[in-house]
Protein backbone atom coordinates (compact mmCIF):
# COMPACT_ATOMS: atom_id res chain seq x y z
CA UNK A 1 0.00 0.00 0.00
CA UNK A 2 1.42 3.36 -0.96
CA UNK A 3 1.26 6.49 1.13
CA UNK A 4 -1.58 8.95 0.62
CA UNK A 5 -0.75 11.56 -2.00
CA UNK A 6 -2.56 14.56 -3.35
CA UNK A 7 -2.52 15.40 -7.03
CA UNK A 8 -0.14 18.28 -7.63
CA UNK A 9 -1.57 21.06 -9.76
CA UNK A 10 0.20 21.64 -13.06
CA UNK A 11 2.09 24.86 -13.62
CA UNK A 12 0.08 27.79 -14.99
CA UNK A 13 -3.34 26.13 -14.92
CA UNK A 14 -4.89 28.90 -17.04
CA UNK A 15 -2.79 27.46 -19.88
CA UNK A 16 -0.58 30.17 -21.34
CA UNK A 17 0.88 29.18 -24.69
CA UNK A 18 4.55 29.38 -23.67
CA UNK A 19 6.19 28.71 -20.31
CA UNK A 20 9.65 30.20 -19.80
CA UNK A 21 12.01 28.62 -17.28
CA UNK A 22 15.71 28.16 -16.55
CA UNK A 23 15.69 24.37 -16.52
CA UNK A 24 13.14 21.96 -17.97
CA UNK A 25 13.31 18.44 -16.58
CA UNK A 26 11.60 15.79 -18.69
CA UNK A 27 10.55 12.75 -16.67
CA UNK A 28 9.19 12.86 -13.14
CA UNK A 29 10.50 9.59 -11.72
CA UNK A 30 13.08 9.53 -8.93
CA UNK A 31 15.95 11.11 -10.89
CA UNK A 32 13.87 13.90 -12.37
CA UNK A 33 11.94 14.68 -9.18
CA UNK A 34 15.07 14.79 -7.02
CA UNK A 35 16.86 16.99 -9.55
CA UNK A 36 13.88 19.38 -9.74
CA UNK A 37 13.72 19.74 -5.97
CA UNK A 38 17.47 20.36 -5.59
CA UNK A 39 17.56 22.97 -8.35
CA UNK A 40 14.39 24.72 -7.21
CA UNK A 41 15.68 24.98 -3.63
CA UNK A 42 18.81 26.64 -5.02
CA UNK A 43 16.63 29.37 -6.52
CA UNK A 44 16.50 28.28 -10.16
CA UNK A 45 13.28 28.41 -12.15
CA UNK A 46 12.40 24.78 -12.81
CA UNK A 47 9.69 23.03 -14.82
CA UNK A 48 9.28 19.31 -14.16
CA UNK A 49 7.29 17.74 -16.99
CA UNK A 50 5.62 14.36 -16.52
CA UNK A 51 2.38 12.98 -17.90
CA UNK A 52 1.40 11.62 -14.48
CA UNK A 53 0.37 13.85 -11.57
CA UNK A 54 0.71 10.87 -9.22
CA UNK A 55 3.48 8.43 -10.05
CA UNK A 56 2.13 4.86 -10.46
CA UNK A 57 3.22 1.81 -8.49
CA UNK A 58 6.22 0.39 -10.34
CA UNK A 59 8.71 -2.28 -9.35
CA UNK A 60 11.84 -0.21 -9.17
CA UNK A 61 13.93 1.03 -6.23
CA UNK A 62 12.47 -0.27 -2.95
CA UNK A 63 15.26 0.04 -0.41
CA UNK A 64 17.78 2.72 0.44
CA UNK A 65 20.84 2.19 2.65
CA UNK A 66 24.58 2.51 3.11
CA UNK A 67 26.33 5.33 1.24
CA UNK A 68 23.05 6.15 -0.51
CA UNK A 69 21.82 7.60 2.78
CA UNK A 70 24.83 9.92 2.90
CA UNK A 71 23.86 11.28 -0.51
CA UNK A 72 20.22 11.73 0.52
CA UNK A 73 21.48 13.58 3.59
CA UNK A 74 23.77 15.88 1.58
CA UNK A 75 20.97 16.66 -0.84
CA UNK A 76 18.56 17.46 2.00
CA UNK A 77 16.12 14.56 1.62
CA UNK A 78 16.93 12.39 4.63
CA UNK A 79 14.06 13.65 6.79
CA UNK A 80 11.61 13.25 3.96
CA UNK A 81 12.83 9.70 3.35
CA UNK A 82 12.59 8.77 7.04
CA UNK A 83 9.05 10.15 7.23
CA UNK A 84 7.64 7.84 4.54
CA UNK A 85 9.79 4.70 4.78
CA UNK A 86 10.09 1.72 7.12
CA UNK A 87 13.48 1.70 8.91
CA UNK A 88 15.62 -1.33 9.71
CA UNK A 89 19.24 -1.72 10.71
CA UNK A 90 20.06 -5.43 10.84
CA UNK A 91 20.10 -7.92 7.96
CA UNK A 92 20.64 -11.65 8.49
CA UNK A 93 22.56 -13.08 5.52
CA UNK A 94 22.23 -16.82 4.84
CA UNK A 95 23.27 -19.41 2.27
CA UNK A 96 22.40 -23.11 2.16
CA UNK A 97 20.39 -22.64 5.35
CA UNK A 98 23.40 -21.36 7.32
CA UNK A 99 24.25 -17.88 8.55
CA UNK A 100 26.96 -16.21 6.47
CA UNK A 101 27.09 -12.98 8.45
CA UNK A 102 24.96 -10.11 9.73
CA UNK A 103 24.92 -6.68 8.11
CA UNK A 104 24.43 -3.80 10.53
CA UNK A 105 23.55 -0.27 9.38
CA UNK A 106 20.57 1.99 8.86
CA UNK A 107 18.38 1.26 5.86
CA UNK A 108 14.84 2.01 4.70
CA UNK A 109 12.23 0.07 2.75
CA UNK A 110 9.39 1.66 0.81
CA UNK A 111 7.51 1.43 -2.51
CA UNK A 112 9.07 3.30 -5.42
CA UNK A 113 5.92 5.40 -5.89
CA UNK A 114 6.25 6.67 -2.32
CA UNK A 115 9.89 7.51 -2.90
CA UNK A 116 8.99 9.58 -5.95
CA UNK A 117 6.12 11.25 -4.09
CA UNK A 118 8.52 12.20 -1.29
CA UNK A 119 10.91 13.80 -3.78
CA UNK A 120 8.11 15.72 -5.47
CA UNK A 121 6.84 16.94 -2.10
CA UNK A 122 10.18 18.70 -1.62
CA UNK A 123 9.50 21.05 -4.55
CA UNK A 124 9.42 24.58 -3.13
CA UNK A 125 6.70 25.51 -5.64
CA UNK A 126 4.25 22.65 -6.38
CA UNK A 127 3.22 24.39 -9.61
CA UNK A 128 6.69 23.53 -10.95
CA UNK A 129 5.14 20.22 -12.00
CA UNK A 130 3.61 20.38 -15.47
CA UNK A 131 1.28 17.44 -15.99
CA UNK A 132 1.74 16.99 -19.71
CA UNK A 133 3.80 15.06 -22.23
CA UNK A 134 6.78 16.35 -24.19
CA UNK A 135 6.40 15.43 -27.84
CA UNK A 136 9.44 17.17 -29.34
CA UNK A 137 12.58 19.04 -28.34
CA UNK A 138 14.72 21.38 -30.41
CA UNK A 139 18.07 22.43 -29.00
CA UNK A 140 20.64 25.15 -29.62
CA UNK A 141 23.62 26.83 -27.96
CA UNK A 142 21.24 29.28 -26.31
CA UNK A 143 17.57 28.41 -25.75
CA UNK A 144 15.85 24.99 -25.91
CA UNK A 145 12.25 24.59 -27.06
CA UNK A 146 9.87 21.86 -25.90
CA UNK A 147 6.53 21.05 -27.52
CA UNK A 148 3.86 19.56 -25.26
CA UNK A 149 0.97 17.30 -26.17
CA UNK A 150 -1.47 19.94 -24.90
CA UNK A 151 -0.22 22.39 -27.52
CA UNK A 152 1.73 24.48 -25.06
CA UNK A 153 5.46 25.16 -25.31
CA UNK A 154 8.29 25.40 -22.79
CA UNK A 155 11.49 27.38 -23.33
CA UNK A 156 14.52 26.74 -21.15
CA UNK A 157 18.23 27.31 -21.13
CA UNK A 158 18.87 23.70 -20.12
CA UNK A 159 16.87 20.51 -20.67
CA UNK A 160 17.48 17.51 -18.39
CA UNK A 161 16.30 14.19 -19.81
CA UNK A 162 15.37 11.91 -16.91
CA UNK A 163 13.12 9.65 -18.95
CA UNK A 164 14.57 6.33 -17.82
CA UNK A 165 14.67 3.72 -20.56
CA UNK A 166 11.96 5.43 -22.61
CA UNK A 167 13.91 6.50 -25.67
CA UNK A 168 11.42 8.10 -28.07
CA UNK A 169 12.47 11.69 -27.37
CA UNK A 170 16.13 10.82 -27.47
CA UNK A 171 15.68 8.95 -30.73
CA UNK A 172 14.20 12.07 -32.32
CA UNK A 173 17.31 13.95 -31.22
CA UNK A 174 19.64 11.37 -32.76
CA UNK A 175 20.47 9.72 -29.43
CA UNK A 176 20.81 5.95 -29.72
CA UNK A 177 20.99 3.26 -27.07
CA UNK A 178 23.87 0.80 -27.42
CA UNK A 179 23.00 -2.62 -26.03
CA UNK A 180 25.72 -4.12 -23.83
CA UNK A 181 23.83 -7.19 -22.59
CA UNK A 182 20.27 -8.11 -23.57
CA UNK A 183 18.19 -9.68 -20.80
CA UNK A 184 21.10 -9.32 -18.41
CA UNK A 185 19.04 -9.95 -15.27
CA UNK A 186 15.50 -10.69 -14.14
CA UNK A 187 13.98 -9.34 -10.93
CA UNK A 188 10.79 -10.24 -9.08
CA UNK A 189 9.06 -8.21 -6.40
CA UNK A 190 6.26 -9.28 -4.05
CA UNK A 191 5.17 -8.94 -0.42
CA UNK A 192 4.86 -11.89 1.95
CA UNK A 193 3.40 -12.69 5.37
CA UNK A 194 3.42 -15.75 7.60
CA UNK A 195 0.35 -17.91 7.16
CA UNK A 196 -0.38 -17.80 10.90
CA UNK A 197 -0.18 -13.99 10.97
CA UNK A 198 2.81 -13.97 13.33
CA UNK A 199 5.83 -11.73 12.62
CA UNK A 200 8.96 -13.18 11.07
CA UNK A 201 11.87 -13.94 13.40
CA UNK A 202 14.17 -11.52 11.62
CA UNK A 203 14.17 -7.81 10.88
CA UNK A 204 15.49 -8.28 7.35
CA UNK A 205 17.12 -11.22 5.57
CA UNK A 206 19.17 -11.94 2.45
CA UNK A 207 19.31 -15.50 1.13
CA UNK A 208 21.95 -16.23 -1.53
CA UNK A 209 21.52 -18.76 -4.33
CA UNK A 210 22.88 -22.26 -3.77
CA UNK A 211 23.41 -23.68 -7.26
CA UNK A 212 24.87 -21.97 -10.31
CA UNK A 213 22.39 -23.79 -12.58
CA UNK A 214 19.50 -21.97 -10.87
CA UNK A 215 20.92 -18.56 -11.72
CA UNK A 216 19.70 -17.09 -8.43
CA UNK A 217 21.84 -14.30 -7.06
CA UNK A 218 19.85 -13.59 -3.92
CA UNK A 219 16.46 -12.99 -2.35
CA UNK A 220 16.27 -9.84 -0.24
CA UNK A 221 13.57 -9.58 2.44
CA UNK A 222 13.03 -6.25 4.19
CA UNK A 223 10.16 -4.43 5.90
CA UNK A 224 7.81 -2.01 4.19
CA UNK A 225 4.64 -0.61 5.71
CA UNK A 226 2.46 -3.22 4.01
CA UNK A 227 4.50 -6.21 5.22
CA UNK A 228 7.72 -8.04 4.40
CA UNK A 229 8.88 -7.12 0.91
CA UNK A 230 10.74 -9.67 -1.21
CA UNK A 231 13.10 -8.80 -4.07
CA UNK A 232 14.43 -11.81 -6.01
CA UNK A 233 17.34 -11.25 -8.41
CA UNK A 234 18.29 -13.79 -11.06
CA UNK A 235 20.64 -14.20 -14.00
CA UNK A 236 18.66 -16.51 -16.23
CA UNK A 237 17.01 -16.52 -19.64
CA UNK A 238 13.85 -14.40 -19.30
CA UNK A 239 11.97 -16.94 -21.47
CA UNK A 240 12.83 -19.87 -19.19
CA UNK A 241 9.70 -21.69 -17.87
CA UNK A 242 10.86 -20.95 -14.30
CA UNK A 243 9.71 -17.36 -14.82
CA UNK A 244 6.14 -18.52 -15.37
CA UNK A 245 6.38 -20.80 -12.33
CA UNK A 246 7.54 -17.89 -10.18
CA UNK A 247 4.51 -15.88 -11.23
CA UNK A 248 1.99 -18.71 -10.85
CA UNK A 249 3.25 -20.57 -7.76
CA UNK A 250 5.65 -18.16 -6.11
CA UNK A 251 5.90 -19.74 -2.65
CA UNK A 252 6.73 -23.27 -3.82
CA UNK A 253 9.07 -22.11 -6.58
CA UNK A 254 11.05 -19.82 -4.27
CA UNK A 255 11.54 -22.65 -1.76
CA UNK A 256 12.57 -25.02 -4.56
CA UNK A 257 15.22 -22.55 -5.70
CA UNK A 258 16.29 -21.68 -2.15
CA UNK A 259 15.55 -24.76 0.00
CA UNK A 260 17.57 -23.42 2.94
CA UNK A 261 15.08 -20.59 3.27
CA UNK A 262 12.23 -22.70 4.65
CA UNK A 263 13.67 -22.80 8.19
CA UNK A 264 13.57 -19.01 8.37
CA UNK A 265 10.22 -18.38 6.67
CA UNK A 266 8.08 -21.28 7.80
CA UNK A 267 4.69 -21.35 6.11
CA UNK A 268 4.23 -18.09 4.25
CA UNK A 269 2.07 -16.64 1.51
CA UNK A 270 2.31 -13.88 -1.04
CA UNK A 271 -0.14 -11.11 -0.15
CA UNK A 272 0.01 -8.89 -3.23
CA UNK A 273 0.62 -9.08 -6.96
CA UNK A 274 3.85 -10.46 -8.40
CA UNK A 275 5.86 -7.87 -10.31
CA UNK A 276 8.87 -8.64 -12.47
CA UNK A 277 11.38 -6.73 -14.53
CA UNK A 278 13.83 -7.80 -17.24
CA UNK A 279 16.83 -5.50 -17.40
CA UNK A 280 19.06 -4.92 -20.42
CA UNK A 281 22.44 -3.31 -19.82
CA UNK A 282 22.83 -0.37 -22.19
CA UNK A 283 24.41 3.04 -22.60
CA UNK A 284 23.51 5.89 -24.95
CA UNK A 285 25.50 7.34 -27.82
CA UNK A 286 25.10 10.64 -29.65
CA UNK A 287 24.10 12.29 -26.37
CA UNK A 288 26.57 15.19 -26.42
CA UNK A 289 24.32 17.96 -27.69
CA UNK A 290 23.96 21.64 -26.81
CA UNK A 291 21.48 22.46 -24.07
CA UNK A 292 20.55 18.83 -23.25
CA UNK A 293 21.90 16.50 -20.57
CA UNK A 294 20.86 12.94 -19.67
CA UNK A 295 20.83 11.52 -16.14
CA UNK A 296 20.09 8.18 -14.47
CA UNK A 297 18.80 5.33 -16.62
CA UNK A 298 18.29 7.73 -19.51
CA UNK A 299 22.09 7.68 -19.85
CA UNK A 300 23.05 4.18 -18.66
CA UNK A 301 21.10 1.28 -17.21
CA UNK A 302 22.15 -0.79 -14.21
CA UNK A 303 21.92 -4.31 -12.86
CA UNK A 304 19.36 -4.28 -10.00
CA UNK A 305 21.15 -7.14 -8.24
CA UNK A 306 24.34 -5.07 -8.01
CA UNK A 307 22.53 -2.36 -6.06
CA UNK A 308 24.34 0.44 -7.88
CA UNK A 309 21.39 2.04 -9.66
CA UNK A 310 20.38 4.47 -6.93
CA UNK A 311 24.02 5.28 -6.16
CA UNK A 312 24.61 6.20 -9.83
CA UNK A 313 21.41 8.21 -9.98
CA UNK A 314 22.33 10.16 -6.84
CA UNK A 315 25.81 10.92 -8.18
CA UNK A 316 24.24 12.24 -11.39
CA UNK A 317 21.78 14.43 -9.47
CA UNK A 318 24.35 15.72 -7.01
CA UNK A 319 27.06 16.54 -9.54
CA UNK A 320 24.70 18.06 -12.10
CA UNK A 321 22.48 20.03 -9.73
CA UNK A 322 25.00 21.27 -7.16
CA UNK A 323 28.06 21.73 -9.36
CA UNK A 324 27.63 21.86 -13.13
CA UNK A 325 24.17 23.31 -13.85
CA UNK A 326 24.55 26.29 -11.44
CA UNK A 327 27.90 27.16 -13.03
CA UNK A 328 26.53 26.80 -16.57
CA UNK A 329 23.61 29.07 -15.80
CA UNK A 330 25.89 31.78 -14.42
CA UNK A 331 27.29 32.52 -17.89
CA UNK A 332 25.64 32.94 -21.31
CA UNK A 333 25.06 30.02 -23.63
CA UNK A 334 24.64 26.26 -23.21
CA UNK A 335 27.18 24.82 -25.64
CA UNK A 336 28.37 21.25 -26.13
CA UNK A 337 31.54 22.26 -24.29
CA UNK A 338 29.55 23.04 -21.16
CA UNK A 339 27.50 19.86 -21.38
CA UNK A 340 30.63 17.74 -21.89
CA UNK A 341 31.89 18.77 -18.45
CA UNK A 342 29.15 16.73 -16.81
CA UNK A 343 29.84 13.59 -18.83
CA UNK A 344 33.57 13.95 -18.06
CA UNK A 345 32.96 14.51 -14.33
CA UNK A 346 35.32 12.26 -12.38
CA UNK A 347 32.71 11.16 -9.83
CA UNK A 348 30.15 10.42 -12.54
CA UNK A 349 32.63 8.42 -14.61
CA UNK A 350 33.66 6.40 -11.56
CA UNK A 351 30.04 5.65 -10.64
CA UNK A 352 29.18 4.60 -14.22
CA UNK A 353 32.22 2.32 -14.48
CA UNK A 354 31.65 0.79 -11.04
CA UNK A 355 28.04 0.04 -11.95
CA UNK A 356 29.02 -1.92 -15.06
CA UNK A 357 31.84 -3.67 -13.21
CA UNK A 358 29.50 -4.82 -10.43
CA UNK A 359 26.87 -5.95 -12.94
CA UNK A 360 29.36 -8.29 -14.57
CA UNK A 361 30.77 -9.43 -11.22
CA UNK A 362 27.36 -10.35 -9.76
CA UNK A 363 26.46 -12.31 -12.88
CA UNK A 364 29.75 -14.22 -12.89
CA UNK A 365 29.67 -14.89 -9.15
CA UNK A 366 26.15 -16.26 -9.49
CA UNK A 367 26.27 -18.21 -12.74
CA UNK A 368 29.81 -19.09 -13.81
CA UNK A 369 30.53 -22.78 -13.11
CA UNK A 370 34.18 -23.03 -14.20
CA UNK A 371 36.71 -23.96 -11.54
CA UNK A 372 38.12 -20.46 -11.22
CA UNK A 373 34.78 -18.89 -10.36
CA UNK A 374 33.79 -21.86 -8.21
CA UNK A 375 36.87 -21.27 -6.05
CA UNK A 376 36.26 -17.54 -6.02
CA UNK A 377 32.63 -18.04 -4.96
CA UNK A 378 33.61 -20.37 -2.11
CA UNK A 379 36.30 -17.97 -0.90
CA UNK A 380 33.87 -15.04 -1.10
CA UNK A 381 31.40 -16.60 1.30
CA UNK A 382 34.08 -18.25 3.46
CA UNK A 383 35.78 -14.89 4.02
CA UNK A 384 32.50 -13.31 5.04
CA UNK A 385 31.66 -16.19 7.37
CA UNK A 386 35.06 -16.18 9.08
CA UNK A 387 34.96 -12.41 9.51
CA UNK A 388 31.53 -12.71 11.12
CA UNK A 389 32.71 -15.42 13.52
CA UNK A 390 35.72 -13.39 14.60
CA UNK A 391 33.51 -10.34 15.11
CA UNK A 392 31.23 -12.43 17.33
CA UNK A 393 34.20 -13.45 19.48
CA UNK A 394 35.61 -9.92 19.55
CA UNK A 395 32.63 -7.60 19.15
CA UNK A 396 33.41 -4.30 17.50
CA UNK A 397 36.76 -5.25 16.00
CA UNK A 398 35.47 -5.14 12.43
CA UNK A 399 34.11 -1.63 12.90
CA UNK A 400 37.47 -0.57 14.33
CA UNK A 401 39.34 -2.04 11.35
CA UNK A 402 37.07 -0.31 8.86
CA UNK A 403 37.41 2.96 10.74
CA UNK A 404 41.20 2.64 10.68
CA UNK A 405 41.20 1.93 6.94
CA UNK A 406 39.10 5.02 6.27
CA UNK A 407 41.42 7.24 8.35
Amino acid sequence: MTMGRTVTASIDPVGSATIATDIAIVGGGLAGSLAAAVLARAGHRVALVDKRAVYPDEFRVEKIGGPQLDAFRRLGFIRGLASVACPYDRVLNIREGKVVDVSVGQAYGLPYADLVAMARSQLSDPSSLIVDEVTAISSSDDIQHLELASGRHVTARLVVLATGMAGALGYKLGIRRRLLAAGHSVSFGFTIARSDGAPFDFEALTCYGERTADGVDYLSLFPVRSGMRANLFMFRDPTDPIMRELRRDTEATVLRLLPGLHTYLGDFRVIDRIQNWVMDLSVVEGHLQPGIVLIGDAFQTNCPAAGTGVARLLVDVERLCTEHAPRWLSTPGMSRQKISEFYADRDKLAADQQSLKMARFRQALTSRDDIGWDVRRRLHFLRRSLTHRVDQMRPGWLAQVRSALRA
